[in-house]
């Protein structure tokens, strides 16, 4: 685990600052509920805040220092006090006797005299029995532990746990400062723009996505396109193969396709766009702008729907259909 990360991503200083202030003033939460859209850093804040109470070193100013015995054992993911839980592999939601254990762990005292930290990762799968069994923890926490939860901004969390924590919703950066922190962390002064968009601003998707080939992506997507409207491709199939790979980035790039074309329908500037949701202007008036707009809203549920038990399956073939309708 890597607890200085988060203090390297410059749109983390705000939220960080927060945390440290509320150190030095001996009033951190107890419970703490990091909203972010994926690479915009939650599990990097979760890491600092984390290595933030469970650091050793003297000058609290300079926690987490990296160097201490207790950084150490963060650093190698051994550190007896640090508990996390997430969505297991193979399985969709957090299971109720993931949360228990990390319950009894909980209550149990410090290992090395200090904090105690509780993690859940991605706190939307957290299913109903596990949400309510975490509940009593949040309402009841034991004494010098920090109790964190990771979640999407669309989360579907119950408001009895939401409210019962201090929220930190991340932002992404503006476009040109993440285009400048991409440039000057890689080392890559080009070839940014497209990831960056797909990743709707946020830096760290934009890294992976390159990782990845998006250049491949963008040609994949504009055959499969051109092949859908043709009546060549089966769309069921297509869902079924994006589902097998990594949908997100393609219901991204299809949100950058359909909102350029409505700018372009409107007169308006498409190739600002990125896959964040924006507030588009009705004034364009007819039967295939508002189709256009219906299409973006389908895309932006579909978007939503991966936080939730839905089949992506039946999602993206919902989607598909629409846009075919649209391209043929």
């Amino acid at each position: 685990m890597d607890t200085l990360k988060a203090a390297t991503l410059p749109w983390l200083a705000g939220p960080i600052e927060r945390l440290r202030d509320a150190g030095a003033a001996d009033r951190l939460p107890h419970s703490l509920l990091i909203l972010a859209a994926p690479g915009l850093g939650a599990a990097e804040l979760a890491a600092w805040a984390g290595g933030y109470v469970l650091c050793e070193a003297a000058d609290r100013a300079a926690r987490p220092c990296g160097a201490c015995a207790a950084c150490a054992l963060l650093g190698a993911d051994s550190h007896p006090d640090w508990h996390a839980v997430r969505v297991e592999p193979e399985a969709q939601q957090i299971k109720v006797d993931q949360v228990r254990d990390l319950i009894e762990r909980l209550v149990q005292k410090s290992y090395r005299g200090g904090y105690k930290v509780g993690l859940i990762e991605g706190a939307e799968a957290l299913n109903v029995n596990g949400a309510n069994a975490f509940l009593k923890t949040l309402e009841e926490p034991t004494a010098r532990t920090l109790l964190m939860l990771t979640a999407a901004r669309s989360h579907r969390l119950p408001a009895t746990v939401a409210s019962r924590c201090l929220k930190l919703a991340l932002r992404a950066p503006e476009r040109e400062s993440a285009l400048a922190w991409l440039r000057a962390s890689s080392g890559e002064p080009d070839g940014w723009e497209v990831p960056l968009a797909l990743a709707g601003g946020a830096p760290l998707r934009a890294v992976e996505l390159r990782r990845t080939g998006v250049g491949e992506l963008d040609a994949e997507m504009r055959r499969a396109l051109a092949d859908l409207a043709a009546g060549t491709l089966d769309l069921t199939l297509l869902a079924e193969r994006w589902v097998r790979s990594d949908p997100a980035p393609r219901v991204a790039w299809l949100e950058n396709w359909v909102t350029t074309r409505i700018f372009a329908g409107i007169g308006g500037d498409g190739e600002s766009q990125t896959a964040e949701p924006v507030r588009l202007p009705r004034g364009a008036r007819g039967p295939k702008m508002t189709s256009m707009y219906a299409l973006l809203d389908a895309v932006r549920d579909c978007r939503r729907l991966a936080t939730t038990g839905v089949s992506p399956q039946l999602a993206l073939e919902a989607l598909l259909l629409r846009v075919r309708s649209l391209s043929s």
